[in-house]
């Protein structure tokens, strides 16, 4: 932990999660929650970012079905099996790698998420609303995934 002032806090980490599937939605509320206690902030801000093209950092719900429907979205939006320009590498040029697989459709789901979040912090707690949970999204899995987290604020714990 580094300290600007006597009271004033700031913490980066690095997080690593291993998804399971294509798509997914992993709650890690309680993990970032558990950082700020560590790093005894009473007040400031959580910055959460993806770091990967293909993945995003939301705000909703933890309701099975409304996971299930959010996927079905996806799939109604940029399916799978969809034609993507990305995916031919006869006329792609740019940012080849070896053995790539097609991931054209997670890249056009990734263009309607935010790769990041920036929540509040009060009383050493995050500020959600009643129903409110933050998701890592994968989007092209399974594959490790890594987050930076940054929190500023002043000590209070």
């Amino acid at each position: 932990m580094e300290t600007l002032a006597s009271t004033f806090v700031y913490r980066h980490t690095r997080i690593q999660i291993v998804t399971q599937r294509p798509t997914e939605f992993i709650d890690i509320t309680d993990g970032l929650q558990r950082l700020i206690s560590e790093a005894g902030i009473g007040i400031g801000f959580i910055n959460v970012h993806g770091l990967h093209t293909t993945t995003a950092i939301v705000i909703n719900e933890h309701e099975p079905l409304l996971l299930k429907d959010f996927v079905r979205v996806f799939e109604a939006t940029a399916p799978d099996d969809g034609r993507y320009d990305h995916d031919d590498a006869a006329i792609r040029t740019v940012n080849l790698t070896e053995g790539e697989h097609p991931n054209g459709h997670a890249h056009c789901r990734a263009l309607f998420l935010s790769p990041s979040a920036c929540l509040n912090i009060l009383d050493g707690r995050l500020v959600l609303g009643r129903w409110q949970r933050i998701f890592l999204v994968e989007l092209d899995g399974p594959r490790p995934r890594d987050l930076s987290v940054l929190m500023l604020g002043e000590g209070g714990q």
